[in-house]
């Protein structure tokens, strides 16, 4: 350590040549908030200083941006359907340098031994993974997963080195009636010092002053500008949302000034390859930001120091002397392409493409986890004795649902029959962790399939098999073959499998490339819309996928039944 150390200082100091010198730079400076010309020198894998330097390799920038490295505030892996290191592959060539990682999906379904795995996979990437240890295994009690995480399973894995704090707390009514478990919770994250990231929808006045008062440092979860003063004025960091699935930063960025900025962060949460592929990820966040107004210095900041300063990432988030040598060379501060990157003071990436060697880790503790007994078709019958039903109405360009009503038409066995001309099908549930036989099904309105059945292993957060159809046959049909593949992607159609796409990594994530991910999605999407006839505003994956996360509100589906997100507590399929 002493020899490095002596290495850096005489580095920065001019006495040696840098290991790297990068000429001709702009360096955005983000604790100045000024443009800087300069050269960058390296020290290893740190940054010596900037300024005017001669290095034993040099590099010609040729007059373009240096930013640090882009550091992605809130993302799921799993959710991206590709392993941590075809993540890095994907991320890297556009900046990115730094995850904050939150693995409760494949924690959801293989406990302990799915954190294990995204580790060591993790270290086959350039990409800096800090992983969070998931804080609700399940996510609520109100569904079935492949483990529980409680505060005694979590002692030992919150005090790893590559565990940078608490996942999201999304038991948010847990932490705000103080219940004994999640407390427990919190304090093992507490006593390690360690973070504690949130996840609170809706939440106000004092029930937001609870969940604050716990110290939960940051909500992903806003979609309006008021609930995002209402956290910024509780000293919560927001984390700014451009998903897949959700888009809430142009809304969120109209409410950001330059009292409030140094609180705010970028994010994706949840980022298909098709995404990342065609859009991009952090430099299509900050497009979206100059696009909206936003000072292009203060839009880099969100996405370097900002995060680095809210999870205590000291050693990066800045190109100055001292810090870790992340570094993207960028053509300008509009379209924010990225030319080159820099993982400690290492070209890593240039002009899209990955540099490094890839290298895959092992699956197999990983796989076989789609576990289902006692299924067939006549789990999805109903038994109804009225007619009249709750139902769950899809709310177009995000994952949030409302609670919906319908008269729908019922045979002599009070089963339901379907309307072609009415946009409304069954949708069910089918527990895939532990053998329950558990089936639970409701009703879906605004999905707009006409023929057939779509299934997935992919349901948040459990992640057991969702299946929507037009009728029982198929719905069978379709997790019948989604249990034969090992989870993943099914539509079927007339008792066909029309496209598909295996998971076997839990269930979750392809062990393929991100290319091929993206044209199975494509194809995938393609049948969707134009086979099964999918309303053409619904992302027919994503969308479904959501259906069962009982902590977005309104209205959701879990194997154990129909849930009311805004009580906390199931209902009659029927209306009462």
């Amino acid at each position: 350590m002493k020899v490095e150390l002596k290495k850096l200082i005489d580095t920065a100091a001019g006495r040696i040549p840098a290991d790297l010198v990068i000429k001709n730079c702009k360096i955005v400076n983000v604790f100045s908030g000024k443009i800087q010309e300069g050269d960058i020198a390296f020290s290893g894998n740190q940054i010596a200083g900037i300024g005017e330097y001669e290095g034993v390799k040099v590099i010609d920038a040729e007059g373009r941006y240096a930013a640090p490295g882009f550091i992605d505030s809130h993302i799921h892996i799993e959710s991206s359907y590709v392993s941590p290191e075809e993540i890095g592959r994907l991320l890297v060539p556009h900046g990115g340098t730094t995850i904050m990682a939150d693995p409760h999906e494949i924690v959801n379904v293989c406990g302990i031994a799915g954190l294990d795995y995204m580790m060591k996979a993790a270290e086959n990437t350039v990409l800096d993974v800090k992983y969070e240890l998931p804080s609700c295994v399940p996510a609520t009690p109100f569904e079935h997963s492949g483990a529980v995480i409680d505060a005694e399973a979590m002692k030992e894995p919150i005090t790893r080195e590559g565990i940078a704090g608490l996942g999201e707390f999304m038991n948010f009514p847990g932490v705000i009636n103080a219940a004994d478990s999640d407390l427990d919770k919190i304090i093992v994250a507490k006593q390690e010092g360690k973070f504690i990231d949130g996840h609170g929808p809706g939440i106000t006045g004092k029930e937001l002053n609870a969940y604050a008062a716990a110290r939960i440092a940051a909500d992903h979860e806003c979609s309006t500008v008021e609930e995002m003063n209402d956290r910024l004025e509780r000293g919560m960091y927001i984390l700014l949302r451009q998903g897949s699935a959700c888009h809430n930063l142009r809304t969120l960025i109209k409410g950001m000034t330059a009292e409030n900025s140094r609180r705010c962060l970028l994010c994706s949460d949840d980022r298909q390859p098709k995404t990342i592929l065609h859009e991009g990820h952090l430099d299509n966040h900050l497009r979206i930001c100059v696009e909206e107004g936003l000072d292009p210095v203060t839009a880099i900041r969100m996405a370097t120091l900002n995060a680095a300063e809210c999870f205590d990432l000291k050693d990066r988030g800045a190109i100055a002397p001292g810090y870790r040598g992340d570094v993207v060379l960028l053509d300008d501060l509009k379209d924010f392409h990225v030319n080159r990157v820099f993982v400690e003071g290492t070209l890593v990436a240039e002009e899209g493409k990955y540099l490094p060697e890839i290298k895959k880790c092992d699956i197999s503790s990983v796989k076989g986890s789609v576990i289902v007994k006692d299924f067939s078709k006549e789990k999805f019958k109903m038994n109804l004795k009225s007619n009249k039903v709750n139902v769950i109405k899809i709310l177009p360009g995000g994952v949030v649902t409302a609670k919906d009503t319908a008269e729908i038409e019922l045979d002599a066995n009070g089963e339901f029959v379907r309307n072609p001309g009415v946009d409304l099908v069954k949708v069910a549930v089918v527990e895939r962790h532990q053998g329950t036989g558990n089936v639970a099904c409701g009703f879906l309105k605004g999905y707009g399939i006409k023929e057939g059945a779509v299934a997935l292993s992919v349901a948040h957060d459990s992640h057991n098999i969702i299946v929507v159809g037009v009728n029982d046959e198929e719905m069978e049909f379709a997790v019948n073959s989604l249990i034969e593949q090992e989870g993943g992607i099914v539509l079927v159609k007339e008792g066909k499998v029309i496209e598909s796409m295996p998971m076997p990594i839990a269930g979750l994530m392809s062990d393929q490339s991100g290319e091929w991910v993206d044209q199975k999605l494509t194809d995938i999407h393609e049948k969707a819309y134009e086979e099964l006839g999918i309303c053409g505003d619904v992302e027919p994956v994503m969308t479904l996928c959501f259906m069962s996360l009982a902590v977005i509100p309104e209205i959701k589906l879990t194997d154990m039944g129909l849930f009311d997100v805004t009580t906390f507590s199931f209902i009659p399929v029927e209306v009462e």
